[in-house]
């Protein structure tokens, strides 16, 4: 969640309160759950990842356990997020209040967000995970072994077009871009090759985000080292002369990229401000990839307590939805409960039908601006609900909601739609500020019926019904049109055997439908696909629409202007 200025004054910062926080070296801190030094790699007192033999083990204690799966999500948020993160970290620290063994698992940071809008993904105020300028800025390295990786693939690939190749490569079918954790908007599209002989073929090329890059998805839903370096090697980055699939194996790039990730696959773990365990690890962004953090955290969580809380990326119709359809089916595993995080400022922005954002406005609005969001609000919980798995509403308080804003959310999720509801305040008061939220969850995880649970289309069903399903169900399109290569790369995927994977709908997170612009719950409109590709690796199938960007840029007025760093090492306007 990120703080507005009012909130800055009444509190201290972010970091601040980070840099306040008593830690416990991380060798001690894991000591309960007899994990030591063999068990761990180090990266400076707080952090470390987990070996993978300790993962294993982790796995077998996991049996013991409970394993109740908390997911976070949320409804269509504003451009600065309304706290989801926050959520699942406070939830985290709450249950431990209540007596519950709980572990917290979130993706980790991007650096392109973090000086650019959004800001970090580390929680916020007293609903932290730490060291968050640590986990905000390389970590343990996890996003530069992927960018490497990713680049070797592709200085790999174009070493076999330049040099000649049995392989017969397209040039003008080349689907492996190279990648960079930064925004940087000139580099989307590039030309490569120039400069003669020495400078190789040229050809059209591009920069995608890290995060957007199919190793990522990869990293996240591999199962162990061996299983991500199959993945790896099935990764299509181009086609040949007649059409067929060249794949990292081909390129003899296999060995190389796994080697480079050897590391990168082992789970992150760290300490919550309040001491509860949490995983961070890999990042995938939910409005092109999907969006949750690795599988491999989370079955190693399910070995360290009786409840798992994570988070899936921007609304329900984004992360929750894939996290469902993709996550849960290669994971074998199901949520209890979902958590939907609402807030005042969110239902204002769906209820004034506004874009751009106008914060200020915002503030000024009345609970009729409230009111008329609630439609988006309704349709988030109504997106959730198919699945069969009981929701709880999280309405996240800020510093100016006041009281008739909040209970006017909590009475129309109580008494108009149905649903439990409770107010959040953990990002002021820590896990003592979830309470009622918590116990709302563990009342739904004691009598929630598992075989309730329903994924939202089958293997089976045709590509083109699995994204229309999608589509008129999740975003209450009214149907799908195919422009572009849409229709041509549908029949490609059949062909290659591709038709029972899940699919992975790339749209923008700021409507529920296709077109930024349009707030609350659309209606009238049709989703238009443009692009369909694979990411065989992951194992599903990528459906491009609107003009989601793969590679971001700057504002004109980054968060990266806002920050600094004193003599001392102190760092400034980091959140």
């Amino acid at each position: 969640m990120s703080p507005s200025d009012d909130d800055q004054d009444s509190m201290p910062s972010d970091y601040e309160i980070a840099q306040s926080a008593e830690m416990v070296p991380i060798w001690d801190f894991l000591e309960p759950w007899d994990l030591d030094s063999n068990d761990l790699q180090y990266s400076g007192e707080y952090k470390a990842k987990i070996e993978h033999h300790a993962v294993e083990r982790l796995r077998g204690d996991a049996a013991d356990r409970a394993q109740n799966l908390v997911l976070v999500t949320g409804m269509t948020p504003t451009p600065l997020g309304e706290g989801k993160t926050v959520t699942t970290v406070g939830l985290g620290q709450t249950l431990d209040h209540l007596g519950k063994e709980a572990v917290i698992a979130i993706r980790e940071p991007s650096l392109g967000p973090i000086f650019g809008v959004k800001g970090g993904a580390a929680g916020g105020g007293y609903s932290q995970v730490l060291p968050m300028e640590d986990i905000n800025l390389h970590f343990t390295g996890d996003l530069h072994a992927l960018t490497s990786a990713h680049n070797l693939i592709a200085a790999m690939l174009d070493a076999k077009i330049s040099q000649g190749s049995e392989l017969e490569i397209d040039v003008n079918d080349v689907e492996w871009p190279r990648a960079l954790d930064m925004n940087d908007r000139v580099l989307r599209e590039t030309v490569i090759g120039l400069g003669g002989k020495t400078g190789g073929t040229p050809r059209e090329d591009g920069f995608l985000l890290t995060a957007a890059s199919e190793l990522m998805a990869v990293l996240c839903l591999a199962s162990d080292l061996g299983d991500l370096k199959e993945r790896i090697a099935r990764i299509i980055v181009a086609y040949d002369d007649g059409g067929n699939p060249v794949t990292v194996d081909d390129i003899e790039a296999t060995g190389p990229v796994t080697m480079l990730l050897r590391d990168a696959i082992k789970p992150n773990i760290v300490q919550t401000i309040e001491g509860t365990p949490a995983f961070v690890h890999g990042g995938p962004f939910a409005n092109i990839a999907h969006g949750t953090n690795s599988l491999i955290a989370d079955k190693a969580a399910f070995g360290m307590g009786d409840y798992l809380v994570t988070e899936a990326g921007f609304g329900s119709d984004l992360g929750a939805e894939k996290f469902m359809n993709i996550v849960c089916r290669l994971g074998e595993m199901t949520p209890n409960v979902l958590v939907l995080v609402a807030s005042v400022r969110a239902l204002k922005y769906h209820g004034l039908d506004m874009w751009p954002t106008d914060y200020d406005a915002i503030a000024e609005a009345g609970v009729d601006a409230i009111e008329r969001g609630f439609e988006n609000l309704d349709k988030h919980v109504q997106n959730l609900q198919q699945f069969g798995v009981p929701v709880v509403v999280a309405v996240n308080r800020f510093p100016n909601d006041t009281d008739e804003e909040i209970q006017t959310v909590l009475d129309h999720c109580r008494d108009d739609i149905g649903v439990k509801a409770a107010e959040s305040t953990v990002f002021a008061d820590g896990g003592e500020g979830g309470v009622d939220l918590a116990e709302n969850i563990i009342e739904e995880v004691e009598n929630n019926d598992p075989n309730d649970f329903a994924f939202l289309y089958e293997d089976d069903a045709s590509i083109k019904e699995k994204i229309e399903t999608v589509a008129t169900e999740m975003y209450g399109a009214d149907g799908v049109t195919y422009t572009g290569t849409a229709s041509e790369d549908i029949e490609r995927m059949e062909e290659l055997g591709f038709a029972e994977f899940p699919v992975c709908l790339s749209k923008t997170f700021h409507s529920l439908s296709d077109d930024s612009r349009k707030k609350g719950a659309p209606t009238d409109w049709t989703l238009e696909v443009r692009e369909v590709y694979p990411s065989a690796g992951a194992g599903f199938l990528v459906a491009l629409t609107g003009d989601v960007l793969t590679m971001p840029g700057l504002p004109a007025d980054p968060a990266a202007a806002d920050m600094d760093i004193d003599a001392e090492g102190n760092i400034s306007g980091l959140f």
